[in-house]
């Protein structure tokens, strides 16, 4: 097995960006995405699109780590009781550290949404409740008509992978099976929260390189 180069180096970054599409790669690093949360949908959608290689990542929450989070979001035992922003850094840090994370300890208000996210290609919706996911979509589409806002709703309970679906309405994008919501006092499952994550931030891809890409395999 031939040596491996040393982190930090020109020849590591060389090796880490080895297995990636170069337009796709270069489409995606003069991209900024905004993640507006990062419980169980944000931290999984953050550490898709670092690892995918996405030059800006703009997340925003004010909340603290708990020790049931722990079932479906990006963190660890060792980080409960850290701020969510600063702990989902740290940790975006350690799994790619050529991208800027800007991050904001902050709940994310009508007033203050377009000032926090106003610079991002694609917005992404990762909130837990109703009314904050309804608030932050209309005050997207109001302010930045012509910009992408990919929601999720309906990610509750296990199975039931077919229901799950991404729908288009107009540049709101729904992730989900638009339907299911969690019995009162239980939380998500990591499985099925995984996979909407993971659909957000795969439509997220595709929005960017037609954005950006030109010539790219896929589109």
């Amino acid at each position: 097995m031939k040596d491996l180069p040393k982190a930090g180096t020109i020849a590591f970054a060389r090796e880490y960006f080895s297995r990636r599409e170069p337009a796709v790669l270069e489409a995606l690093r003069k991209s900024s995405v905004g993640i507006a949360g990062a419980g169980g949908l944000g931290s999984n959608v953050a550490v898709a699109l670092a690892r995918a290689g996405v030059g800006r990542l703009v997340i925003a929450d004010f909340d603290r780590i708990e020790p049931s989070n722990l079932n479906r979001q990006q963190y660890f035992l060792d980080q409960v009781g850290e701020r969510k922003v600063e702990a989902l850094r740290e940790n975006l840090l350690a799994i790619n550290p050529y991208s800027v994370y800007e991050v904001h300890d902050v709940r994310i208000t009508r007033r203050n949404a377009a000032k926090v996210f106003g610079r991002v290609d694609v917005l992404v919706e990762a909130f837990d409740k109703a009314e904050a996911k309804e608030m932050l979509i209309e005050a997207s589409l109001a302010k930045f008509p012509g910009r992408p806002i990919v929601a999720a709703s309906g990610l509750a309970g296990f199975g039931r992978t077919g229901k799950l679906h991404a729908r288009r309405l107009g540049n709101l994008f729904i992730c989900g099976d638009e339907s299911s919501q969690c019995p009162k006092g239980t939380s998500p499952m990591a499985p099925r929260v995984a996979l909407v994550a993971a659909m957000q931030a795969n439509l997220v891809v595709e929005l960017l390189v037609k954005m950006r890409g030109r010539h790219v395999q896929g589109q």
